[in-house]
């Protein structure tokens, strides 16, 4: 908001200052995109500020922020000054306006990281290496900075597709509702691999089941929890479609109760990938980004059995939604287009869970991953 809206409407000013979210969008550099970018949301309008470099950082494709803390971590990937290839994961603070300090950096531990995430509690950072085929944690420092790998577990086998499952591609990885356990589709396997995780020493442990299925070829890319901690919902990549499960409390396990398409009826599903998967934190929609189609696909939730019904798929304003983010409080969706470098702001109508766009686009190059941080 301009200094001169401000002085004219003094009363205003707390709101926006509690309403100030800052929006981290991580991107594939080498053309134009130099790493980590920020903008500010507009919460009153949808507005995005125009973005700053927050971090010159190699290839930040995923994000993840520290619950309570102002820390941002990222995967990096770039060349060293001796030409060397390094993959790493790195901790930053963050600063007032925004811009990120690097705290550390860790070995990835595998090849392609891909993912990461942060349990509830601060403590622990999880790490999914898609071309390794293997998922590593880290130990959280009191500072934020990152501890040596506290364990790394190897993925084997493959799947029914000969061009993309014919080893493991752990594609995500989440800590579950209970915050003692982790789950990784692994695009490789059609499986959700299930971990123990404790948080006290950082490390992963095999669980009781190991695993949930997928259907086969599906291609499990990301996966989201419902708030009540009930319900699992897995985006299938290759098949383009959503896979709804209810998870056991006292064994981690997933039992699979229905899967659906992520597009339109009547819509063909070749040429197209699922890549984000989110619910709403009223625990009432659950969207999905089409790639190929370019869209978002909504769902509603059943409150009393967590199944789907999908409502409608909405165009993302540009090409290859890699990602997508909801603002704390739900109130907006911000989509980053890969292919077309637009970042897009889509109200969320808090009765259907449908969207529309708010006019607060930015350019950056080749966005993939966008993540919040209120302020």
């Amino acid at each position: 908001m301009k200094k001169l809206a401000l002085a004219m409407i003094p009363t205003l000013l707390p709101l926006a200052i509690a309403a100030q979210t800052l929006v981290y969008v991580g991107t594939d550099t080498g053309r134009e995109s130099k790493g980590i970018y920020v903008s500010t949301l507009d919460e009153a309008t949808g507005v995005l500020s125009p973005p700053l470099l927050a971090a010159a950082i190699g290839n930040p494709g995923f994000l993840a922020m520290h619950p309570s803390k102002p820390l941002v971590y990222s995967v990096a990937a770039g060349r060293a000054a001796d030409g060397s290839w390094k993959e790493e994961v790195a901790a930053f603070t963050v600063q007032d306006d925004g811009r990120l300090v690097l705290l550390n950096t860790r070995p990835s531990g595998g090849n392609g990281p891909c993912h990461i995430s942060v349990d509830a509690g601060g403590r622990v950072l999880l790490l999914a290496n898609y071309n390794g085929g293997n998922v590593v944690s880290y130990p959280i420092q009191g500072d934020g900075s990152l501890g040596p790998a506290a364990s790394t577990v190897q993925h084997e086998g493959a799947s029914v597709n000969p061009q993309r499952q014919k080893e493991p591609h752990p594609h995500g990885i989440y800590p579950g509702p209970t915050q003692t356990r982790a789950y990784v589709p692994d695009l490789g396997l059609d499986k959700v691999m299930i971990y123990r995780l404790d948080t006290a020493s950082g490390r992963l442990s095999p669980n009781a089941p190991a695993y949930a299925t997928t259907e086969a070829g599906g291609g499990p890319r990301h996966l989201a929890f419902h708030p009540n901690g009930r319900f699992a919902y897995v985006n299938l990549e290759i098949t383009s479609r959503v896979a709804a499960y209810r998870v056991n409390a006292a064994t981690g396990a997933l039992e699979g109760f229905q899967v659906l398409s992520s597009l339109p009826p009547g819509t063909k599903a070749e040429g197209n990938s699922t890549a984000e998967i989110l619910v709403h934190p009223g625990g009432r929609f659950l969207y999905v980004s089409n790639r190929g189609h370019d869209s978002i696909a909504m769902f509603e939730i059943d409150p009393q059995d967590g199944s789907l019904r999908f409502i409608e798929a909405t165009s993302t304003g540009g090409h290859m939604p890699r990602s997508f983010g909801i603002v704390p409080g739900g109130r907006f969706l911000v989509a980053a287009n890969q292919d077309s470098g637009n970042v897009m702001v889509f109200r969320i109508d808090a009765e259907r869970g449908t969207l529309s766009r708010v006019g607060g686009e930015v350019a950056i190059d080749r966005p993939v991953y966008v993540r919040f941080m209120r302020r």
